[in-house]
């Protein structure tokens, strides 16, 4: 009876997990479109990646071709290889639930109809970013993607080890001078301030693939390194040290960790050593094996 009321209780936590991704999935796919049929149609702004390959495709058979095109069916196309690097590379679970983000974001943009909030590009740019770039952080916090170049991003960070900034940014340089080339050049620099809107909150809110370096000076080396393991699975080098005030050794520990685990290795450290003196700082680059958790 023991048993069979722990799996109850444990299948009863799952599904209230999955219950809460879905809930996020499903928000983070209409306010995507939302803020396509809203503040980025409105300013006919270009958003990075492939959701703005999409619109300006659309936009070019409109006005070159006088055809209309439809949002899900371009956009579900032209996931089609990030999808599948998703699935091959990082995983299904992962892959899936992004999919039903990719898919339903396209549905629901074509189904609701345009709305104008404001006419003002400036205030256009800054919250249409802001509200895309938190859709995409409603993803990434419950291990799933908005999609497009999202999966290439992820697939380079974690398998490869690059920073896949640069290509990403020059990705959206293209899509920005096509977009300028076509249809003018103030939509494009306006679009700028769009993208670096979305990426700021992504970076403000999302700290999953970005590193920080700890320097921890304590009498429990062994104990903290311990502690930083079981919660980080990072591992952690032991320095000997001299305190330059009272001339006595010191132990310092070393690692490198993932920054969204930064607070509870810290509150995990406090536990540990209350005198632990520990210096967090940012990590531009690591070369070599730096333990990143699996993806499902």
């Amino acid at each position: 009876m023991k048993e069979r009321s722990e799996k109850s209780k444990y299948l009863k936590i799952d599904l209230n997990r999955e219950a809460i991704k879905i809930l996020a999935l499903t928000l983070s796919a209409v306010l995507t479109a939302v803020d396509t049929k809203t503040f980025i149609n409105t300013g006919h702004l270009y958003p990075g990646g492939v959701g703005g390959v999409t619109l300006l495709i659309q936009r070019v058979a409109a006005q070159y071709f006088d055809v209309s095109i439809g949002y899900m069916p371009v956009n579900i196309l032209l996931n089609a290889v990030p999808v599948y690097i998703g699935f091959r590379f990082l995983g299904k679970r992962f892959t899936a639930y992004s999919c039903y983000t990719i898919v339903l974001a396209s549905v629901i943009t074509d189904m609701i109809p345009s709305y104008v909030v404001t006419y003002d590009i400036l205030l256009i740019s800054i919250f249409g970013g802001l509200i895309g770039g938190f859709a995409s952080v409603l993803c990434l916090w419950v291990d799933a993607t908005a999609g497009g170049t999202d999966f290439i991003s992820i697939y380079l960070s974690v398998k490869r080890g690059m920073d896949a900034w640069n290509i990403l940014l020059g990705f959206n340089i293209i899509i920005l001078a096509a977009a300028g080339l076509l249809f003018g050049w103030d939509k494009a620099l306006y679009s700028i301030i769009f993208q670096y809107a979305f990426t700021q909150i992504i970076q403000a809110l999302y700290h999953k693939y970005q590193q920080q370096t700890l320097f921890i000076v304590t009498k429990e080396p062994y104990k903290v390194s311990q502690a930083i393991y079981d919660v980080s699975c990072h591992g952690a080098t032991v320095l000997s040290g001299t305190g330059s005030y009272e001339q006595k050794e010191r132990n310092v520990v070393y690692s490198i960790v993932s920054r969204g685990e930064t607070k509870q290795i810290m509150n995990a450290v406090r536990k540990v050593d209350r005198e632990a003196f520990v210096n967090a700082i940012r990590t531009e680059q690591v070369r070599g094996y730096f333990y990143q958790k699996p993806i499902e």
